[in-house]
């Protein structure tokens, strides 16, 4: 009996020390916070947050919810907030109370007016912007150059042609511009793109894809998915393709949605409504679940092809998940910074963790010009797994992760503001992560689709040729 009472007060004692615990998170996390680079202010009270996207000139509304959302991803210490994704630690500084203009009720002439959405965006670049000096750009220049095309009176249309302009002056790889379709059109009208020769065939990357892995694949072992196709060739070789980097999550997506607007479309809407470190999870989870079939039914190969050459990218923990399956323990492989103010966020260490059972026996990565993103950050981090070798020609060259941002008008855009190095301090954006076996792919899309589909035998043979030459070599 004194057992009982003595055990059924240690729960008692637990238990109210467990709520005064969480009682104490709860109001350390309460408050207002602002980003250490990245442009955010987050404003939390009991369960409920807001996120605003922050510049000196403007203080817009981005994203509300629960602070459940978060699940165990949000931690307070003293007065730093840190919350975790995928890759990245975004942290936060407490300040006093939120900046006058996060609460300015902004009046439709200042929302719609081209000249503030022009400033937000400038000033958004300005601040954020991590490759100025490697693109070698004048921005006092182009800033200048672009306001003077800026009126009052300057149509929506006009305001898209100059933004999206200065987007492609700064050479970013992950500038983009998303005004309405309706925008689009009309800029097509007035600002024409040159199109291609109708008669010269013109291939989507996963249509490709899916052609490359039916050639390759002697025994396709697919199953329950569409962006990965796997399974073995001759001689016992095995082979998989990774068509994209994300679209893995279960996001209970509404079958009648999907017919009307596709599969991409309505997974891009449903994923927008999460918080970005729920969102990444279910991408991992997704992933994870198709690894597991992948490498027990490859095991037993030789060595494996691992083929990414059409994988534009998408989730920089999707790539280091599949890294995972070759890898016996936990490896450091790169960091990345972010801009904040005139020099840099703290670095961030990134890892590959490791499988219990992973698939040590030679793999050789397949990649192109066409590797971008989160494919170029797969390639950054298979340097350091020695029994990985690439094969094909130098990745993409877009590590950085997409910065994103919404304008007062509504239409969101993108920028790069990280700088990704290896564990030698090395960066790779613009030129792309090398490979150890050349094969010299045409750099332009469509060039480079069209000789891998005009020519498959010879895709198949020159890649055998390369693994060949290298394992005489090892």
């Amino acid at each position: 009996m004194k057992c009982t009472i003595y055990y059924l007060a240690i729960l008692i004692i637990f238990f109210f020390s467990s709520c005064e615990s969480s009682k104490k998170e709860k109001e350390l996390i309460n408050g207002i916070w602002e980003s250490i680079g990245y442009g955010k202010i987050i404003s939390i009270e009991n369960k409920e947050y807001a996120l605003y996207d922050r510049t000196k000139i403007s203080c817009l509304p981005a994203q509300k919810g629960n602070i459940s959302d978060f699940k165990n991803t949000i931690t307070a210490q003293n007065d730093t907030l840190s919350i975790s994704s995928g890759t990245s630690i975004y942290k936060y500084f407490r300040i006093d109370s939120l900046p006058n203009l996060c609460s300015k009720n902004f009046a439709e002439n200042k929302r719609t007016d081209p000249i503030y959405n022009f400033e937000v965006f400038s000033k958004t670049i300005e601040e954020n912007y991590a490759y100025f000096g490697l693109n070698k750009i004048n921005w006092g220049g182009l800033y200048i150059n672009s306001k003077n095309k800026i009126t009052s009176k300057t149509t929506e249309v006009e305001l898209y042609l100059v933004l999206d302009e200065m987007l492609d002056k700064l050479n970013d790889n992950h500038g983009d511009i998303e005004p309405t379709d309706k925008i689009y059109e009309q800029a097509e009208k007035l600002n024409p793109e040159v199109k291609e020769n109708v008669q010269m065939k013109e291939y989507g990357d996963f249509q490709i894809a899916q052609m490359v892995a039916e050639h390759f694949l002697d025994e396709d072992m697919t199953k329950d998915s569409w962006l990965i196709e796997w399974g073995k060739m001759k001689n016992n070789i095995g082979y998989m393709q990774v068509k994209a980097m994300w679209l893995f999550g279960d996001l209970n997506l509404s079958d009648s949605l999907i017919k009307q607007n596709g599969f991409v479309d309505t997974y891009v809407e449903a994923f927008n409504k999460l918080n970005e470190s729920n969102y990444v999870k279910a991408e991992v989870k997704g992933i994870r679940l198709i690894m597991d079939k992948v490498m027990k039914d490859l095991n037993d190969t030789d060595f494996l092809i691992l083929d990414v050459r059409f994988n534009g990218g998408g989730q920089d923990a999707v790539g280091l998940e599949i890294l995972k399956c070759f890898n016996n323990r936990k490896v450091q492989v790169a960091t990345k910074k972010a801009v904040y103010k005139n020099n840099y966020t703290e670095r961030t260490l990134i890892f590959i963790e490791y499988s219990k059972h992973p698939y040590k026996k030679p793999i050789y990565l397949l990649t192109s010009q066409q590797s971008a993103s989160a494919t170029d950050f797969m390639t950054l981090a298979s340097l350091e797994l020695k029994n990985i070798k690439r094969i094909g020609s130098h990745t993409n060259g877009a590590l950085s992760d997409a910065l994103g941002k919404k304008l007062p008008n509504g239409w969101f855009f993108s920028i790069s503001n990280q700088i990704y190095e290896d564990n030698q301090g090395k960066c790779y954006e613009n030129i792309g992560v090398p490979v150890n076996y050349e094969l010299n792919y045409p750099s332009d899309r469509q060039t480079f689709f069209r000789s891998v589909a005009n020519n498959l035998e010879k895709d198949k043979i020159d890649i055998l040729n390369a693994i060949e030459e290298l394992r005489t070599k090892q």
